[in-house]
């Protein structure tokens, strides 16, 4: 059990603190690994667990536009290998360096509504680009849960194999990314695994980061959509990392969560009694959610090792004291598929 994080160094210590299983599972492997959208917001803590856990001889590179300065240098100063490329370029993606294993990340959420070609050039053509590059390496894709239909809150979660026809341009696109990772996996033999990711928890965002600023602001939380399911983002970033074994041809998928259908309004509660706060709740539960089964990903890897108790109480300690936050609401809530 870790203290709660008192600052942005502790945390980000705490989220890519590695486990023994994922030191035991890349001293295994044989090579470099190459993180692609290293930037964004759990590219970083993934790339410094990689670099505390892979062998001193291999190289942990991480590849963005690193729109921020100061993040790039943070990695530098944690002996991570930094290369500034747009993946969009080919030109650029060509001169990235030869690797064994790549972990990419890249992709868009956000601005589906306003500017749609952008989505679909970053989660469709971008994928084309880089899967062609590295065809010859190991490939951990990421992905959302967000790929599935809402299934009922009591039917345990989307399983892997279920079919997918989501709501939205965002998450088509999101199995565009993922068809056109198979096409290559396919057509070259190259081992990918799908890495369907749903919803990561650090203090400065996420879902119940999103709560947890409602409660304490004594502003409404919607629980028209009304379950979800989280995983620590330490715990995420060790599954990812773990998940180059687990790549195949054509490719291996697996659903990345915590274990628990959790209630939005039960969240909202917990965190009023940690923050003194009485939460102000609007909208009725539907009977559908987006959730994932993580039977899978617990059979390979086990439970995760930070619980929804220690979630919450940290999230309530780090909102209540100012923590820093990202300012970026995962709008867990909409329900249309338009972000």
């Amino acid at each position: 059990m870790h203290d709660h994080p008192q600052n942005t160094e502790q945390l980000d210590d705490w989220l890519s603190e590695p486990t023994d299983a994922v030191r035991e599972s890349l001293a295994r492997l044989k090579g470099d690994i190459l993180i692609l959208g290293a930037g964004g917001k759990m590219g970083p803590t993934l790339a410094r667990m990689a670099r505390r856990a892979l062998p001193e001889q291999y190289e942990v590179i991480a590849a963005s536009r690193f729109r921020s300065a100061e993040a790039a240098d943070q990695l530098c100063r944690h002996g991570v290998q930094v290369e500034y490329c747009d993946l969009l370029d080919r030109d650029q993606v060509a001169r990235l360096p030869d690797v064994s294993h790549v972990i990419y990340m890249a992709g868009q959420k956000f601005g589906t509504v306003d500017a749609a070609e952008r989505l679909w050039m970053m989660n469709a053509v971008m994928p084309s680009i880089v899967a062609k590059r590295y065809r010859n390496s190991r490939n951990v894709v990421f992905s959302t849960g967000c790929v599935y239909s809402f299934v009922d809150v009591n039917s345990g979660g989307s399983k892997e194999s279920d079919p997918l026809d989501p709501p939205g341009e965002y998450a088509n696109s999101c199995i565009a990314r993922e068809r056109v990772f198979s096409f290559y996996s396919q057509e070259y033999e190259t081992p990918v695994l799908l890495f369907r990711l749903n919803y990561a928890i650090d203090l400065r965002y996420g879902v119940l980061r999103d709560i947890a600023d409602k409660v304490w602001h004594e502003q409404p939380v919607d629980v028209t959509m009304g379950h979800v399911n989280v995983i620590w983002q330490g715990d995420a970033n060790a599954r990812a990392l773990q998940c180059l074994e687990k790549t195949a041809a054509p490719p291996s998928i697996l659903n990345v969560t915590g274990p628990e259908c959790l209630s939005v309004r039960s969240l909202a509660e917990r965190l009023g009694e940690l923050m003194g706060k009485t939460p102000i709740i609007t909208g009725e539960e539907a009977p559908t959610a987006w959730l994932s089964d993580a039977s899978q990903s617990i059979e390979w890897f086990g439970p995760p090792t930070v619980s929804v108790d220690q979630m919450l109480e940290a999230t309530a300690d780090w909102v209540t004291k100012g923590g820093e936050s990202l300012g970026k609401p995962t709008h867990f809530e909409t329900r249309d598929g338009k972000y």
